[in-house]
């Protein structure tokens, strides 16, 4: 086993006979292809079978796919512990969540909820994730300690959170994980305003001058996600959510705007000005009923756009193949036809384009020599897969997160056969569990024993 978990391993892999979709600008489909792997990066990526004599880990992957781990740009990973939860209540927010998160969410919980999340994210052949959330740094460890990459955004709102009680304290906090994870090799800390109505302009500006302070922080925020935050943008500004993060300073180059369902062409024209990227959540959305993102205009205008799951606790899944019928369906809806969105743009999306909404395509998302070896195999020997005429078409409306067989991130295997080396299958189900029973209780509680 080249990597066992925790260990270094051997220096050199080889992956032959692949299917291979490098994501490269082209997005080509190479039959029988190769990767070349050297400590944590890929050495050569291409047709043929690679070197023929090579001191080397190989791997014969018998004409299964083989292609860059996926990326998400946008997630709440504790609230696994909530996936499910009140369904079908239609004020659950304000009914269960939002109080059972200022009761619970402890350190203890976020490293439960992560490690769920997280093990989640390996067997579906997630190898990146952009996350925030509270206590954030708490995430970041789990992260790492599982082998994933990350971006771990500390949340700062004005709603009461569960991890500060002041501005000044989420401030302080979103310093702590900067100082956790500076240098860190997979690890990138994040500030998270957490939306323009929970933040006001006032705070937004303050995160500005900071992200100036810090350039190599990324900064993410919700943004036009919602009626009532359209609402609340005009009853209190006068103007639109774009606009008011406009009036703040904070559209910036390189922010991380999740949702973005609610724009007009002047907005997205000025989203692509200002550099900013979007992370699309059509599951969630809607889910939610809260309406489809103008994506295609969005990568018209230039604007780098993801596909992300947003929560458990809104989308109920972390995979992105559960997205990719979603994003591609609702755009063939907008448009009236079968064109828009076609599924090599969805893997795009996913890949390279995702990466790249994180400000990391020049270290992951393509398979290319010198970038960062995260890699995941897709295996072809199912009924549900056959016959394969488009690769792209049959990872975007056939695969499912169980077809991913091998998970690597920079060099070392996460997982090999479907069996996840890095993380206990056992301890981590058993302490979800265990929070899920104080949830029930608390949500009897909260319903005064009645079902």
């Amino acid at each position: 086993m080249l990597h066992p978990a925790g260990g270094r391993g051997a220096m050199k892999t080889l992956i032959r006979n692949a299917l291979l979709l490098p994501c490269t600008p082209d997005m080509p489909v190479i039959e029988a292809g190769h990767v070349l792997i050297e400590d944590d990066r890929i050495v050569s990526a291409g047709a043929g079978p690679g070197p023929g004599s090579i001191d080397a880990d190989i791997t014969d992957v018998e004409g299964d796919i083989v292609m860059p781990g996926m990326v998400n740009p946008h997630a709440h990973l504790p609230m696994t512990l909530f996936r499910g939860l009140g369904e079908d209540v239609d004020d659950r927010l304000f009914r269960y969540v939002l109080p059972m998160e200022r009761k619970f969410v402890s350190p203890r919980m976020v490293r439960v909820g992560t490690a769920l999340a997280c093990w989640e994210l390996i067997r579906a052949g997630v190898t990146t994730v952009a996350d925030m959330y509270y206590h954030e740094t708490e995430v970041g460890h789990v992260l790492d300690e599982a082998g994933l990459r990350g971006v771990v955004g500390q949340t700062i709102a004005d709603f009461d959170p569960p991890d500060h009680a002041s501005i000044d304290e989420g401030f302080a906090l979103t310093e702590l994980l900067v100082g956790a994870f500076a240098d860190h090799p997979r690890i990138t800390p994040s500030i998270a305003p957490h939306a323009p109505y929970s933040t006001d302009i006032a705070v937004m500006k303050r995160v500005a001058q900071w992200a100036t302070d810090h350039p190599a922080v990324p900064v993410q925020i919700h943004l036009a996600e919602m009626g009532s935050e359209m609402a609340w943008a005009e009853r209190t500004h006068g103007c639109r959510p774009v606009e008011v993060v406009d009036r703040a300073e904070l559209l910036i180059d390189g922010l991380i705007a999740a949702h973005c369902l609610h724009l007009d062409e002047a907005e997205i024209g000025r989203l692509a000005e200002a550099g900013v990227r979007v992370a699309h959540n059509a599951r969630s959305n809607a889910k939610a009923g809260r309406g489809i993102a103008p994506v295609a205009a969005m990568r018209a205008a230039g604007i780098p756009v993801g596909i992300a799951t947003d929560g458990p606790m809104s989308g109920n899944t972390l995979d992105l193949f559960a997205q990719f019928g979603p994003v591609s369906m609702f755009a063939k809806l907008l448009g009236g036809s079968r064109k828009p969105m076609p599924a090599v743009d969805i893997i795009r999306m996913a890949t390279i384009e995702g990466a790249r909404v994180l400000g990391m395509d020049l270290r992951v998302g393509s398979l290319e020599p010198g970038k960062q070896a995260d890699i995941i195999r897709i295996a072809l020997d199912t009924p549900r897969l056959q016959p394969v005429y488009d690769p792209y078409a049959t990872l975007v409306f056939a695969a499912q997160p169980e077809d991913v067989t091998d998970v690597m991130v920079a060099g070392r295997w996460l997982m090999r056969d479907r069996d996840v080396l890095t993380l206990e299958r056992r301890k981590v189900l058993r302490d979800a569990g265990q929070i899920a029973t104080e949830f029930k209780a608390e949500m009897a509680r909260i319903d005064g024993g009645t079902s």
